[in-house]
């Protein structure tokens, strides 16, 4: 499995793929994160010398009126009006939130874009997940938006060695929602949707094969 996650096999599925846009009529807002990655500390190579990737995950500060306050998340936020498009926004949200310039890093392409939903309600809002490469050991530092940073290994949570359930009281209603459990944290909702996402793509034979630069 851990060859399934090595950094060049991801960057071949997701060179020149063209994610998905959300043109639903009721979006106001868009916003972007980094799906950042890196190869993984503690796994041993495969025979071919491959290895597993880990990815970089937050958990966002306590902050009174976020819908996702105290939520493990990737770096990420609104599209603001001086962003010259979405990718920019996700390198945006990444420096002032952990600290690293993602231009001095790889991009490896964009996932498709998901509807933003906030205790079962849709909120208006698009987000784009973009993947990106950390080359050598970039020191990271957070903002006060940030509470934690956990590196969590992509092929744990394929394998669902890390699957957990996320219960969730929601009008009235107890709800059973799939999750991750990284290091003591649980990884749900959008988060978890992002990760699926990007399990699928690199599981999809065609992924890889559309060729061109982005």
């Amino acid at each position: 499995m851990a060859r399934d996650f090595d950094l060049d096999r991801i960057r071949e599925k997701l060179a020149g793929r063209v994610a998905r846009r959300q043109d639903r009529p009721d979006i106001t807002r868009r916003a972007a994160v980094a799906t950042i990655l890196r190869p993984a500390r503690s796994a041993r190579p495969a025979t071919d010398g491959r290895s597993g990737t880990e990815v970089l995950l937050i958990r966002r500060s306590e902050r009174a009126g976020d819908p996702w306050s105290g939520h493990m998340a990737f770096p990420g936020g609104h599209q603001d009006p001086t962003d010259l498009d979405l990718l920019a926004t996700a390198r945006r949200e990444a420096f002032e939130e952990v600290g690293i310039d993602l231009r001095e890093h790889e991009y490896l392409g964009q996932l498709d874009e998901l509807p933003a939903v906030a205790r079962g309600r849709f909120v208006g809002m698009s987000i784009a997940p973009f993947v990106f490469a950390v080359r050598g050991e970039p020191e990271l530092a957070t903002s006060d938006e940030v509470a934690e940073l956990v590196w969590a290994e992509l092929d744990q949570m394929a394998r669902g060695e890390l699957d957990d359930i996320k219960e969730l009281s929601y009008e009235g209603e107890l709800r059973r929602l799939p999750a991750y459990r990284v290091q003591g944290h649980v990884v749900w909702g959008l988060t978890h949707h992002m990760l699926q996402s990007l399990f699928a793509t690199l599981a999809d034979p065609r992924a890889g094969d559309q060729g061109g630069d982005r």
